[in-house]
């Protein structure tokens, strides 16, 4: 009998507590969103899994602990490995042709990082979080998990569990968020706005694009390399036309087992000790004001275009809400919600997908900033 007591003193079952029950049901939650509503469910099933894991008393699965997810913490976080080679296989995916058709979108890609600042000042003066941290906040404004993670593994990485949750839930939440914002900003009028055919881009230019502006991005703004240069490695891989194989490892079988990796050990960093506090609802707070205001800022910042542009130039303001880095969700949200505003016959997917794209180097640039700064 004492021998059974000694082993039932030694489980898990002994050493519950309430925290840990409170995360088993937020990683319940996440892997219902990710199942039953399709929210993100690459990363909300092992983020929410990982979740459970971490808060298995004596079992050392956080990624904090000795166990093999710290491993893989200590030698793919902590290390930049893994965010940089999911850009790599976003490179990979993403087609440049809109944003080169279109060059001005550019703008708006640009403006749509306006939340990032937005969140990180409230933070930093209004909510008593240090720069460093303010910062890996913020940068949920741009609606890029990957890049979520890399900055607040390097300049907040006891923050990097509900950074990541509300960089990732927001992302899923595009299709919620933004039509009320879209609707608030525009007028009928502008929502009615067609876009002439982007002019034909040239096998050169999509094949120049990712090497000039790895580049330029990379000598402006060094600390932003990982980041970028690994985006246009893999946007080099699509378009050069003669790496297949390489073409569909890096966007296929390589970021599905990076994802998987990421994603346990992100959600492994959530231990009740480290999610449950005030903090953590400020930071889900200040990704929802992040998110609005980025949202906001490139539909604003068209409108303001609009002003300098002549009549059949001008630009469709609801694009400016897909200058998030949420690709592609947040362009077929645009085009969605504009074909249904004018019964079908506007469609923007295309012109969306300019400034959508645009978002992901902005958003690289924008933690590249942060870093140049705050290192």
């Amino acid at each position: 009998m004492e021998t059974i007591y000694s082993l039932l003193q030694q489980s898990g079952f002994s050493n519950l507590t309430w925290g840990n029950w409170v995360m088993f049901v937020i990683g319940a939650v996440l892997i219902y969103l990710a199942i039953k509503k399709k929210y993100e469910p690459l990363l909300l099933i092992p983020i929410g899994f990982g979740t459970i894991l971490a808060n298995l008393p004596l079992a050392e699965m956080g990624s904090y602990d000795n166990g093999i997810i710290a491993l893989i913490y200590d030698q793919g976080i902590k290390t930049e490995l893994l965010p940089p080679i999911i850009f790599m296989g976003v490179g990979v995916l993403t087609d440049f042709r809109p944003l080169l058709g279109r060059p001005l979108t550019f703008l708006l890609g640009a403006a749509a990082q306006f939340g990032i600042f937005v969140a990180a000042l409230g933070a930093a003066y209004l909510l008593g979080f240090n720069f460093k941290e303010a910062a890996a906040i913020g940068i949920i404004g741009g609606a890029d998990g990957p890049t979520s993670i890399f900055l607040a593994s390097k300049l907040a990485p006891h923050l990097l569990g509900p950074i990541a949750v509300a960089a990732y839930s927001y992302m899923s939440l595009v299709p919620i968020i933004q039509p009320p914002i879209i609707r608030l900003l525009t007028s009928r009028k502008e929502r009615a706005i067609d876009m002439p055919q982007a002019r034909p881009v040239s096998k050169t230019a999509v094949i120049i694009f990712p090497i000039v502006t790895g580049v330029i991005a990379s000598l402006a703004i060094p600390t932003s390399a990982p980041l970028i240069g690994m985006l246009m490695f893999g946007n080099l891989i699509r378009e050069s036309g003669v790496t297949e194989r390489l073409r569909k490892t890096a966007g296929g079988s390589l970021i599905d087992i990076v994802t998987i990796f990421l994603g346990i050990t992100v959600g492994a960093t959530m231990s009740a000790a480290s999610f449950l506090n005030l903090q953590t609802l400020y930071i889900l707070l200040l990704g929802a004001i992040a998110f609005s205001f980025s949202t906001a800022g490139g539909i604003i910042f068209a409108k303001i275009l609009n002003l300098f542009l002549g009549d059949g130039k001008k630009i469709n303001p609801c694009i400016g809400a897909a200058g998030v880095s949420a690709v592609p969700m947040a362009a077929r949200v645009v085009q969605k919600f504009v074909s249904e505003e004018t019964d079908g016959e506007v469609n923007l997917i295309m012109p969306a997908m300019g400034p959508n794209v645009a978002g992901v180097i902005g958003s690289a640039v924008a933690a590249g900033v942060f870093l140049t700064l705050l290192m």
